[in-house]
């Protein structure tokens, strides 16, 4: 189902990148979060509350097979991935708050996963099979996340000057890591995804788009900046794909490939609906960049 390339190179390579992010940071970066956290409370309560619902009324919308009803709202209640990370730093967004937003997603996550997929199981398929806390996915989140970012801010109050001049490299080598990826996970299911969009490609289209959607417009329509709202709408429209697979895949959890399909296409369709998201907002903050001041 899922690739080395995703399950192994994805990780280590944002490992990478969340090495770069880490450069560009200071303490005072993740102080504003704590000055400011209107925008980590909204993102939070709509990533913890309503994309569940959103999720449901979805499922329910394209009466799905309930094996697939169940990997869709698996993929709900995974936290945001880190690539939406990346896609922040490439398109301007608040890069700290991202990171906090990861952070405590995952801690979240290992008590409000199990519960709504047990709920959902429940709900949906007549055996109800359940699943455990997954503490060692939150850890890897962790470490591919803090750790790096952590490496990378030491550098940056250390040696500024060495994180100043590697700054830009690293942003460019995002750039090609992203394309890599894309490239890699589209010929690496290429005879399966004909029958995977199938199946349940509009269903995850729809709950992509409209997570991106929330996720930052519901910021803005609170009073958030545009920097913030562009976080919390990565944060919230990336989830993260490979841990829904994982759990869906592992014959110690829900051991059923059916359940696994959504989050297979959602971690091939968010790359691009996320760069046409990044782009968008890019164009609506660039006419405001270039007004002329008095």
């Amino acid at each position: 189902m899922d690739s080395a390339l995703t399950l192994i190179g994805l990780p280590i390579a944002l490992g990478i990148i969340m090495l770069g992010l880490g450069l560009g940071l200071t303490i005072a970066d993740f102080r504003r979060v704590a000055q400011h956290p209107k925008a980590a409370v909204i993102a939070l309560v709509c990533q913890v509350l309503v994309l569940p619902a959103l999720c449901f009324g979805l499922v329910l919308a394209f009466d799905l097979a309930p094996e697939l009803a169940v990997g869709m709202m698996l993929l709900a209640a995974s936290p945001g991935g880190t690539t939406a990370n990346l896609y922040s730093h490439l398109f301007g967004g608040h890069v700290a708050l991202n990171i906090t937003l990861t952070a405590i997603n995952s801690v979240l996550a290992v008590f409000t996963l199990p519960i709504l997929v047990n709920l959902s199981a429940a709900y949906f398929l007549p055996d109800g099979r359940s699943i455990g806390l997954q503490f060692d996915k939150v850890l890897q989140v962790f470490a591919i996340v803090l750790v790096p970012v952590a490496i990378g801010m030491l550098i940056r109050a250390r040696v500024p000057r060495i994180a100043e001049r590697l700054n830009r490299p690293v942003r460019i080598l995002s750039v090609v890591v992203l394309v890599a990826v894309i490239a890699g996970a589209v010929l690496g299911e290429r005879e399966n995804i004909a029958d995977y969009f199938v199946s349940v490609g509009l269903a995850v289209l729809a709950f992509n788009l409209l997570s991106l959607a929330i996720g930052y417009g519901v910021p803005r329509l609170a009073g958030v900046d545009r920097s913030a709202a562009t976080a919390a709408g990565f944060e919230i429209g990336i989830h993260n794909s490979t841990l829904a697979i994982t759990i869906a895949l592992s014959p110690a959890l829900l051991d059923s490939t059916q359940m696994a399909i959504p989050g297979a296409v959602y971690g091939i369709v968010m790359f691009f609906t996320a760069a046409a998201f990044g782009y968008l907002v890019t164009r609506v903050r660039a006419p405001a960049a270039t007004t002329v001041q008095p």
